[in-house]
């Protein structure tokens, strides 16, 4: 912030979608903004502050609209932020209106609603570069004649124009005009809608000089990326990619993570042993901050994925090659990439979500992503199938019991969620079936800066948000499982959670499993993997994942075999997962979803682990 400051403006930048006005607004915001939700929705919203001279810009980025004339929330939001009527917004000193140069005649007709409510307004004319490209040629001061408002031609990617916008906002004094339109939002009349079209269609017709030219790759590469054929192939190739970075890239750096925190609480326990202290530090605060932080790689490498093929064009064709796929259980085929991501973790899974505009379809989605088998299953799944599951052959060479029973549980959960998708659908998010419409954009380099800036602002929010529920649910089983303080064997099993484990068991019991399972399945409610080490503790066993034969026979001894394939179903098909549970009440705005997430995922684990367990019983087995 300038020390010179003389005065400050608040400005909202607005703008259809994929006009650029988000590309402009971390330009010239870069760090100096935060991001955050409206209050009661999912909307989100971002602030930033650049200087321009002696003048301090607070610059509100708004969703991304096509009028004032509200269809969505996000363009509810942003009508009501320009017309002052959004609480928790600062009313606009003026708007600064992002236009797509290439499709000029569909931005003109929001640029001409927002000149209506008598807003202080400029028009930065975006992509002319990409204009002048396909021999085209716009009369910017033209259009600033017959708009009476300032235009400034740029390039938000390049930073061609910058200067002169900081030049003219430096001496912009947004007027508020004396005639206002009464502050409420548009309903305009059909007569009202076509006179409106036409004058923008009239103005674009006077301005552009020389007819726009197709664009020179970007049809051809259609041709084949949205074939029948090759266009679910390339998108299978693509989500491959995806989801092999988010494995190999994400676990140097978890295992990174993961071994700092461990150094950390192995040294804090040393600074004075068996001090309950030092076990609350390393065992409460430190296991609870790292269980967190150990997710971040997964999340920026989703995110970073997501913005490069947002920003490049190509998720628009992805989701309409998908579309027809997941129109069968009531989706869309956007709900794809956020079920893929959910592969690693369903905390990144779930944050994608936001690319999803249909309210109904992205909570839908969010209520099946814990079904896809995360990363933190996995450690669970090879222990228990290492243990009871033989290492034999099925077909010689291709493919063993242990990897076919990995691989069922894979589909199991991805079935699962095909079919709760098309239940949801059907019942209490049911909604009319459309046919799915998207504006499909031109390919465009990404701006490198623009997606680094939104791995930056996701890192914080994901920290931020889920940080600070998981640490209080940390701590709680650390107080659960350390008092009252005993020693000896018996420990765990006087320990509050020990009691929890005995009270549980009855219920527990027909699923085949003892209360020593229990204590492991309250301790999975925080992260599934957690169970491991429970398990080792339980048992008083090291639980060294490079050697974990004396745990195993342990477990052995303790739960049949088919009591193990009732727990692999079980952590298959439960919500055991407080990391989850808190980013999808964020993400949905209150504690319903989440609770029917919870309520539903566990009542179904529960109802098929009886049936397989009960079932073998009933057969002898």
């Amino acid at each position: 912030m300038s020390a010179m400051a003389l005065r400050t403006l608040t400005l909202a930048i607005a703008g259809n979608p994929n006009s650029g006005k988000t590309t402009l607004f971390n330009h010239l915001t870069g760090l100096r903004q935060k991001v955050g939700n409206y209050a009661g929705v999912t909307v989100e919203r971002k602030e930033g502050l650049f200087s321009a001279g002696d003048t301090e810009i607070h610059l509100l980025d708004l969703p991304g609209t096509y009028s004032l004339s509200p269809n969505s929330e996000e363009e509810r939001i942003a009508a009501e932020v320009i017309l002052g009527l959004e609480k928790e917004a600062p009313t606009p000193d003026g708007v600064i209106c992002v236009v797509d140069s290439t499709s000029l005649e569909k931005s003109l007709y929001l640029v001409l609603q927002i000149l209506e409510t008598g807003a202080a307004t400029m028009v930065l004319l975006n992509m002319t570069d990409e204009l002048t490209l396909r021999g085209a040629r716009l009369d910017a001061e033209l259009l600033a004649r017959l708009l009476e408002v300032p235009v400034i031609q740029i390039s938000a990617t390049q930073g061609i124009g910058l200067p002169q916008l900081n030049a003219l906002l430096e001496c912009w004094i947004p007027r508020h005009a004396e005639q206002k339109t009464e502050k409420k939002l548009f309903a305009p009349t059909l007569p009202e809608i076509t006179q409106r079209r036409l004058r923008a269609k009239q103005i674009a017709r006077n301005v552009i000089k020389q007819e726009l030219l197709p664009h020179p790759w970007s049809d051809k590469i259609d041709r084949v990326v949205m074939d029948r054929v090759w266009g679910p192939l390339i998108f299978a190739f693509v989500v491959l990619i995806v989801f092999q970075a988010i494995f190999s890239w994400a676990k140097p750096l978890m295992d990174g993570i993961d071994g700092l925190f461990t150094l950390l609480g192995t040294a804090v326990r040393h600074l004075e042993p068996g001090a309950l202290w030092t076990s609350f530090l390393a065992d409460g605060v430190l296991a609870g901050v790292g269980s967190v932080i150990v997710f971040l790689p997964q999340v920026l490498i989703v995110f970073f994925f997501i913005a490069l093929l947002e920003h490049s064009g190509y998720l628009a064709r992805a989701a309409l090659v998908m579309d027809k796929l997941l129109y069968k259980a009531g989706l869309q085929g956007k709900s794809f990439l956020p079920l893929i991501s959910s592969y690693a973790c369903a905390v990144p899974g779930i944050m994608a979500t936001r690319t999803i505009e249909n309210k109904r379809d992205r909570f839908a989605t969010i209520l099946i992503a814990p079904f896809m088998t995360c990363s933190a299953r996995l450690p669970v799944y090879a222990f228990l199938i290492s243990a009871f599951i033989p290492d034999r052959r099925i077909i010689p060479g291709l493919l063993g019991w242990r990897s076919a029973t990995l691989l069922s549980l894979y589909l199991l959960g991805f079935l699962a969620a095909l079919v709760t998708a098309w239940g949801l659908k059907s019942t209490i998010l049911k909604s009319d079936k459309m046919p799915f419409f998207l504006e499909i954009p031109p390919y465009r380099w990404p701006a490198w800066k623009t997606i680094f800036l939104m791995m930056w602002d996701r890192a914080k929010l994901f920290l931020t948000r889920a940080g600070t529920i998981i640490l209080g649910a940390s701590l709680a089983l650390w107080i659960l499982v350390t008092f009252p303080r005993h020693t000896g064997p018996e420990a765990m099993r006087d320990s509050f959670a020990g009691h929890i484990g005995r009270a549980i068991e009855p219920a527990i019991k027909p699923l085949g499993f003892n209360w020593k399972i229990g204590v492991g399945l309250l301790s999975a409610q925080v992260a599934r993997e957690v169970m491991i080490s429970s398990l080792a503790t339980i048992y008083h066993v090291d639980a060294d994942t490079k050697d974990q034969t004396k745990l195993q026979e342990a477990v052995r001894h303790d739960v049949t075999p088919w009591a193990a394939v009732s727990l692999l179903v079980f952590f298959a098909l439960a919500m055991q997962c407080s990391s989850t549970l808190a980013v999808a009440r964020r993400e949905t705005g209150s504690w319903k979803m989440p609770a029917l997430m919870f309520i539903y995922m566990n009542a179904l684990a529960y109802i098929a682990s009886l049936a397989i367990f009960q079932t073998s019983r009933w057969l002898g087995f």
